[in-house]
């Protein structure tokens, strides 16, 4: 799998913490072969023959199993591309609009040219609320907002949406995937981690290479999540002094993300590692201040909290897929952490 090659189309970010710099450490640690294709440098659009250049030489020798296509600052240029990338069955659209902090990043010109001639070619558009609200110029508020705008991309060209960060609800993001008989909302309490800049564009990359793979796109769309969720939004950062510890912790943290609803013991984890759980405890005490058995909690609420909010699903049936063995153990599990039980929690969210 570490051969499949995944071309992205992006640009230079010197800090390395998104553009191309990001894309191509996430492609290559998902396994993918990373090719890259520049469109701007500091803020400045390299000219619309040098990224073809670049664009049509990786296609006809290094033929990539899918393209990602983010920030493009220049009209013509973007008029070219669609011709190089027209034939492509994967290709994944995630234009940079806004940054981070919310400054619009490209004209409106620029807007224009990526709905006429990019979305159209889309297999996914990837668009976060502000993006969106732009584009269509319309106010996103509430979940038939989402359904709507996401209808409209559709109906622009785009096979699938991936509309994100829509924050209707307090203290959490609400995500919807659109297209092929699919509606389906996703909720994440960790508004600050999904918000981080350079997790947007790395979650695209991580799409695209999980559809060069072979995924379809809900499947790409769940393994991207899972992995972006352990690797980039949860995961601390390496610190010389604590290296060891610290990817001690993202590796623990990236298997509670794999094996939550398998598993809630901590040995299983320390041996997963090949460590002792006091070994295990060490680690996350140095690096978070919590212990292991702390941090799976915390994963396991989160992942009931989603549920009791954004599903129909029964008690019974959340409990099952969390993996306890029965609805009473969940619920007691569930006002330990929360002083509260499951169906108050459900009806204080409605």
């Amino acid at each position: 799998m570490r051969d499949i090659p995944i071309l992205s189309i992006n640009g230079s970010d010197s800090s390395g913490r998104s553009g191309i710099q990001a894309d191509i450490q996430t492609i290559a640690a998902l396994g993918g072969y990373a090719l890259t294709a520049i469109s701007c440098v500091g803020g400045y659009a390299l000219p619309t023959d040098v990224l073809l250049s670049q664009v049509n030489n990786i296609l006809t020798t290094l033929h990539p199993r899918a393209i990602k296509i983010g920030l493009l600052k220049d009209c013509e240029t973007i008029r070219f591309l669609r011709d190089e990338v027209v034939a492509t069955s994967r290709l994944v659209l995630a234009p940079g609009i806004f940054d981070a902090e919310g400054t619009q990043m490209v004209s409106d010109d620029v807007i224009d040219a990526v709905l006429k001639y990019l979305l159209p070619e889309a297999l996914l558009l990837m668009l976060r609320q502000k993006d969106a609200e732009k584009l269509l110029g319309l106010s996103i508020k509430t979940d038939e907002d989402m359904i709507e705008a996401a209808k409209r991309f559709q109906a622009m060209g785009a096979e699938w949406v991936l509309l994100r960060g829509v924050r209707h609800t307090p203290g959490r993001l609400t995500a919807l995937l659109f297209g092929k008989d699919t509606t389906q909302f996703f909720t994440s309490y960790n508004t600050e981690g999904w918000q981080r800049h350079g997790v947007a564009g790395a979650l695209s990359a991580a799409i695209t290479t999980r559809l060069g793979m072979g995924d379809d796109v809900p499947t790409a769309i769940r393994n991207a999540h899972d992995f972006i969720h352990s690797q980039v939004v949860y995961a601390k950062e390496n610190d010389a002094r604590n290296r060891r510890s610290i990817d001690l912790y993202n590796a623990f943290v990236s298997l509670v993300a794999e094996y939550y609803r398998d598993a809630h013991d901590v040995r299983f984890y320390a041996e997963k590692l090949c460590i002792t759980p006091r070994y295990l405890s060490d680690v996350t005490d140095k690096v978070v201040g919590k212990t292991p058995k702390q941090i799976i909690a915390d994963y396991l609420i989160n992942e009931a909290k989603n549920h009791l909010a954004t599903t129909r699903l029964t008690i019974q049936e959340i409990a099952d897929k969390l993996g306890f063995s029965s609805q009473a153990l969940f619920c007691k599990f569930f006002k330990i952490q929360e002083s509260t039980s499951p169906s108050t929690y459900r009806n204080q969210m409605k």
